[in-house]
């Protein structure tokens, strides 16, 4: 017969806990605690405070920052999680010294931090500064697009947001005119009328919110002045396609340097094109270093590597006025660099495809001749594409819906029509061309390369060993400093791992 060991849940067993044992040097925790403890100036706090001669003792700002930064490093973002593991989880008594704040003072400490999230990222970067963690030569940037705390159901413009409670006082009305019948008929299912009952105070609370919402905001405007579409939910956040599909979210910012992948600026924005954000990163990740000693032109000179996403004549013209020997190629690198010559999807453009070459100009009537014949008429005079000026042509739908030649014509599958964008011209000032040729160049292939192992990795930690995957809270304020925290984290890992150890 098998023997199996005694067990018995009655007994008892007192276990002495020393906290400072349990913070061990070489750890995050133990970092995270010293650098809260000793190089951080957290009287930034005291003014949140009103409690000196009457009111209850608050949480230590220290005990909370502790137990948040670890959170986030063990991929704890919920605030109740949180406070779970304060009463569960050793590490986290002996960070709090065994104070367990509750969620909603956990979830109130971190989005009250707008003033003081960069102050305390100033902190870390300066401990960075003076362990020589930084190497102030090569620079990266690059964003992570990722989900909010908001339903993609509940985005549109203003007139989609409207017809949606358009919607919902039909549904009600339906809903009303059913328990109507019911009320009438002999054979009412109770449970039946609970339901429609129900559904009518939840349709009427979507109703009422949406015309709170409509009373509090105006349509948004994108770069080009034209409305683009809002959320109800958190209308700092946007519509942003990603490879994983289209998400409700954020993209969140990252400015790091090359030597040991500090991060020296980041921020989270409701805008998916990325080449709005270089700018507010430069002068950010300047006023970080600004703080900690560093003069104002302190990019001059510096190695900058950001991808295509980022290349327009105003993000170019930025990096020339700060002077940085900036690497950001244009849309059409990779179908240039004979390493990606064997990856078709790179080479789309074959020479069996119709160029301009091979449509007839037609000067008197100002217009091209395909090569089946059909006429391609101006439709725009005068556009700047690349920092060139070209002309457009565009031949009817109808001729090239069932163009027997249209394979060879076609770049797009989706493509309905053709059209011929002719240059007639270059821009001015023609950055543009300038960096694709310093791009292309030996220096550059060896240069630019190097962006992905300084900026991937560190999204890749952030995502997937710090399980950071969506945004908890709502608004751009507090989007932006639970990101700091996450980028604030990272550093602190650094810190831990090449200056601790």
């Amino acid at each position: 017969m098998a023997k199996y060991k005694h067990y018995d849940y009655s007994q008892s067993m007192l276990i002495p806990v020393f906290f400072e044992e349990q913070l061990i040097p070489g750890t995050l925790e133990f970092a995270i605690h010293t650098l809260v403890e000793t190089r951080m100036d957290m009287s930034i706090f005291d003014g949140n405070y009103q409690n000196d001669e009457t009111g209850r003792h608050a949480y230590d700002p220290k005990i909370l920052l502790k137990v948040v930064l670890f959170a986030y490093s063990r991929g704890l973002i919920s605030s109740r999680r949180i406070e779970r593991a304060c009463r569960e989880n050793i590490t986290f008594m002996a960070l709090s010294g065994n104070q367990r704040p509750d969620h909603s003072t956990i979830a109130a400490f971190v989005s009250s931090m707008k003033e003081m999230i960069l102050p305390l990222f100033s902190d870390i970067l300066l401990v960075c500064e003076q362990e020589k963690l930084l190497g102030g030569t090569f620079f990266a940037l690059d964003g992570c697009k990722l989900p909010s705390n908001a339903s993609k159901q509940w985005s549109g413009t203003i007139s989609d947001i409207k017809k949606k409670r358009q919607k919902i006082e039909q549904k009600v009305k339906r809903l009303l005119e059913e328990q109507i019948e019911a009320d009438n008929g002999d054979n009412e299912d109770f449970s039946e009328s609970s339901y429609r009952k129900t559904g009518v105070e939840k349709l009427l609370k979507q109703a009422d919110r949406i015309d709170k919402w409509l009373k509090e905001n105006k349509a948004k405007l994108g770069s080009k002045g034209r409305e683009i579409k809002s959320n109800v939910t958190d209308n700092d956040s946007a519509k942003m396609v990603t490879s994983h599909g289209t998400i409700q979210g954020y993209n969140a910012q990252a400015l790091v340097d090359g030597k040991h992948q500090v991060i020296t600026h980041g921020e989270a924005f409701g805008s998916g094109q990325d080449y709005n954000h270089l700018k507010p990163m430069i002068e950010g990740a300047k006023g970080n270093f600004a703080k900690i000693g560093q003069a104002d032109d302190y990019f001059k000179g510096k190695v900058f590597a950001a991808d295509s996403n980022y290349h327009n004549q105003s993000n170019l013209k930025t990096c020339q006025e700060e002077q940085l020997d900036a690497y950001i190629p244009d849309n059409k690198y990779r179908k240039r660099d004979r390493r990606f010559k064997s990856q078709t999807r790179y080479h789309t453009h074959k020479a069996k495809k119709f160029v301009l070459q091979d449509f007839q100009y037609n000067e008197a009537k100002d217009l091209y001749i395909c090569p089946n014949g059909k006429h391609l008429k101006l439709k725009v005079r005068k556009f700047v594409q690349d920092h060139n000026i070209y002309r457009r042509y565009m031949a009817d739908a109808g001729d090239c819906k069932k163009c027997s030649l249209k394979q060879r014509c076609f770049y797009r599958k989706n493509a309905k029509r053709r059209t011929l964008d002719v240059p007639i011209g270059a821009a001015k000032t023609n950055l543009s061309k300038a960096m694709v040729k310093k791009v292309d160049s030996e220096k550059g292939r060896k240069i630019y390369p190097q962006r992905f192992a300084i900026i991937e990795p560190i999204f890749a930690n952030i995502r997937t060993q710090k399980r950071m995957d969506r945004f908890t809270l709502r608004g751009k304020i507090k989007v932006n400093i639970q990101w700091m925290l996450y980028c604030m984290v990272h550093n602190m890992e650094k810190i831990a791992n090449y200056a601790m150890t």
